[in-house]
Order: C-alpha cells, then sequence, then structure tokens
C-alpha cells in the first residue's frame, strides 16, 4: 500500500518564509517519523505517564483528554469547537465525538491536511458536524463570539504575531466560553533578568532556522495577553517532562537505514530539520523549552 504524505505547512497561521520548494518542508520530518510510531490520525505529542509507555496511538488520545479534564472543560457546556492549526484534524473529532458537539470546526494552511480531515471524518460518520478548511488563524473566517470552546494544539509556536493570535482567539470565542492553548514556549525570565541568556537564544535561533519558527514567547507572555484580553480563571501548567519521551521515541525510531538513506535523499532543509530534533530535546532538557498549557474563560462581558 502506497501512501502520499504531503503535510505542508502544520500550522494555521502564515509562518516565517525560508523554506525551498524543492525540499521537503521543515517540519515533514517530524511528522514522517511519527508514521513510524502510529497510524496517522494525530500531529501532537502523546501523554507519558508513565514515562515508559510504548502504546504511542493511545498516549496522544490521552493527552487530548488529560488537557480536557486539566482545563475544566464541561461537556455539558461545550458544543461548538474551533480547533485552531487542526493539523489533519485529530483533536477535532475526538472531541466532537467526546462531547457530543454539533458544530466543530477545523483550520489549517495546509490545503491537504483540511482535505485529508474532512475525508477522515466523513469515514466516522461526522462529516454533518465536524469540518475542516483553509484559513489563517490571525484572520479566521467566523463570527465573534461562535464558539463554546477554541482550541489550539500546538499551534501558538508557529504563530508570527502573538498578540493577534490571542486576540483572535478571544475574538470566536463566546463569552464565558473556554480557551485552551498547548504550545512551545521559552522558560519565563527570573526575577532581576531582561532576556534569556546568550546561550540559551542561539539555541533558539538555531531551531527557528531549521523549523523556519518566528521569535518565541514564554508561558507568563501568554498569561499577560490574555489578562489584556480581560480573561477570567487562568491557569498554566509546564507538561515539558511529561511529553519529553515523545522526543526520544520519535529519534530512536529514525535510526534505521531506511530513514537515514530518505533523510541523505531529501535535501538540506529536511536534514537540518532533523538534526533540529536534537536541538529541541537539548532544550527540553536544559530547562530552556517548555511545553506550556495555558486555560482561560472569555468573561461574560468581552466583545
Amino acid at each position: 500500500m502506497t501512501v502520499r504524505l504531503n503535510y505542508g505547512n502544520p500550522c494555521g497561521a502564515r509562518c516565517e518564509e525560508g523554506a525551498q520548494h524543492n525540499e521537503l518542508p521543515p517540519f515533514t520530518l517530524f511528522y514522517l517519523t511519527i508514521t513510524i510510531l502510529t497510524i496517522i490520525q494525530h500531529m501532537h505529542h502523546g501523554y507519558y505517564v508513565p514515562a515508559n509507555r510504548t502504546d504511542h496511538v493511545q498516549a496522544q488520545i490521552d493527552l487530548i483528554d488529560e488537557i480536557l479534564a486539566w482545563s475544566g472543560a464541561n461537556s455539558d457546556e461545550i458544543k461548538s469547537v474551533v480547533d485552531v492549526g487542526c493539523g489533519i484534524g485529530g483533536s477535532s473529532r475526538h472531541i466532537a465525538k467526546k462531547y457530543n458537539c454539533s458544530n466543530v470546526q477545523g483550520i489549517t494552511l495546509s490545503p491537504y491536511q483540511a482535505a485529508r480531515g474532512n475525508e477522515l471524518a466523513a469515514s466516522q460518520g461526522l462529516s454533518d458536524t465536524t469540518s475542516f478548511q483553509v484559513a489563517d488563524a490571525l484572520n479566521m473566517p467566523f463570527d465573534s463570539d461562535s464558539f463554546d470552546l477554541v482550541w489550539s494544539l500546538e499551534s501558538g509556536e508557529h504563530m508570527p504575531d502573538k498578540t493577534k493570535f490571542v486576540s483572535e482567539l478571544f475574538r470566536v470565542c463566546k463569552p464565558g466560553g473556554r480557551i485552551v492553548i498547548v504550545t512551545w514556549c521559552h522558560r519565563d525570565l527570573n526575577d532581576g533578568e531582561e532576556s534569556l541568556t546568550k546561550k540559551e537564544i542561539k539555541l533558539l535561533r538555531k531551531i527557528n532556522r531549521a523549523y523556519y519558527l518566528p521569535e518565541w514567547c514564554s508561558v507568563n507572555d501568554y498569561v499577560e495577553l490574555m489578562k489584556q484580553q480581560g480573561a477570567t480563571d487562568i491557569q498554566r501548567e509546564d507538561w515539558s517532562h511529561i511529553i519529553a519521551p515523545f522526543w526520544r521515541a520519535v529519534i530512536r525510531s529514525s535510526m534505521n537505514i531506511k530513514s537515514v538513506y530518505g533523510l541523505l535523499r531529501s535535501g538540506f532543509s529536511t536534514q537540518r530539520g532533523a538534526y533540529a530534533m536534537f536541538l529541541m530535546l537539548r532544550g527540553f532538557q536544559m530547562g530552556l523549552i517548555k511545553f506550556g498549557l495555558l486555560t482561560c474563560s472569555k468573561p461574560q462581558n468581552k466583545h
């Protein structure tokens, strides 16, 4: 069986320019490697408790459920959902079934991802309630106050304008609705610090060049952006230790002759992206890179 994989941009916003069109997109290696570990339904990390678990598909599903439980999302109140940077819609379909939602929308910049998400929704009997489209997360094609749950899983790191990103999440959320952001961040600055160390900045710049990412921000930066929107019930947590085993599993799974041969043929951009996986793991280990969870409610009187 031949499977055509063309994930393109894995996020839902216009990202940094620089990828060569004759090479694989810089994140493609990461998502191709996930296919070695899982049957593609989800394009995100897994929940590794205990840390030595090897059921990677279930770990990805568990991550969604554990984030929802942590956020305090109330199933009785969630009937409409937008998945911002949806990939091929694994989270969207899972949430649609879990909460018996009547309206679930996913947005991505990749036409392939949107089409594949709709195919999978149809195959699972969700076409009437769940759909995917190509759209920009910084300018979403939805009316204000549209969704009970605004969900962004591993897409915030791609957003070149974090202020606009958070503003759009609040705009489309219903008053009293819940917003969940799960994203890579750099560590919070300590008291007296005005910036990261030179060593930390250098590492992040290497990762940015490999993955064509915009500037990073901290979890605390997101908290401040939420406060500017008048958010209530703001919660935050660091789950770096929970997802870190996934990176090691990805790296181990790619250390075989077939994967190495494919990498050698893939072009410099993808090769640099592969090297960046080791840089990401180093950033996790030194406490620089954080897998940040944030959630809050939109105030009732915010428009």
